[in-house]
């Protein structure tokens, strides 16, 4: 049985993903900085002393929140991708690129809270990867972004060798527009003119990786990016 708690708050069950939820809740509503272990042990309804017998400590469970704020993510990409309706190889191949884009920058504007929890738990390329911060297909939003780059690189619209480097460009190009738009300048512009400029700049990255520089630029690309990221 886990510690005493307050008068009509948790008292069985699985108390760890209680936890999660309970924090995923506070960031949702107010961002990283709303959660805390004293809040979330008290939206959960038991003690601080309760939460230890699961984490670590703050650290702890912010990367376990923050696991279900990427499944969320991920979630947002696949709704984009199942949109795609080309029947075109290699227009599906971009469309399903595109898609990830969109999906990232849609969850970042429609979930602040959630989307700076989520990316808070991305300290190693390895939590990129990680089995509990799946959408529906199994897949994180780091691996629906290569699995997207693998099909444009299958259709032959970009080299193998550039496959690495273009996945890195994409995910900063994205990520850089969602920051500025959630606490950067552009936060104030109206969300439809929001929405036309992500659309513009994730085409426009598309184009860019297919275009490509030069075969020795991208080889310098590819060489710069350390072999343990992956």
């Amino acid at each position: 049985m886990e510690d005493a708690t307050p008068k009509g708050g948790y008292h069985h069950g699985d108390l760890r993903r209680a936890l999660c939820h309970a924090g995923y809740a506070l960031a949702r509503e107010g961002g990283l900085p709303a959660v805390t272990l004293r809040e979330t042990t008290r939206r959960a309804g038991v003690t601080a002393a309760a939460a230890y017998r699961h984490f670590d400590g703050l650290d702890d469970l912010l990367l376990a929140v923050a696991s279900l704020g990427m499944g969320d993510l991920a979630r947002a990409i696949e709704r984009r991708q199942a949109l795609v309706t080309a029947t075109d190889p290699a227009d599906r191949a971009v469309g399903l690129l595109e898609a990830v884009g969109l999906g990232y920058i849609d969850f970042a504007l429609d979930e602040p809270g959630a989307f700076d929890v989520a990316l808070s738990g991305l300290l190693t390329m390895e939590h990129a990867e990680d089995d509990g911060s799946t959408g529906t297909s199994g897949r994180t939003p780091y691996q629906l972004l290569t699995d997207a780059i693998a099909v444009v690189v299958a259709e032959g619209l970009l080299s193998p060798g550039r496959a690495e480097p273009a996945t890195v460009l994409c995910w900063s190009a994205v990520h850089g527009f969602a920051t500025l738009a959630v606490h950067g300048p552009i936060r104030t512009y109206p969300r439809d003119a929001l929405d036309t400029l992500a659309a513009e700049l994730v085409s426009g990255v598309v184009r860019g990786v297919r275009n490509g520089p030069a075969d020795q630029n991208s080889r310098s690309a590819e060489s710069s990016i350390p072999r343990n990221a992956s």
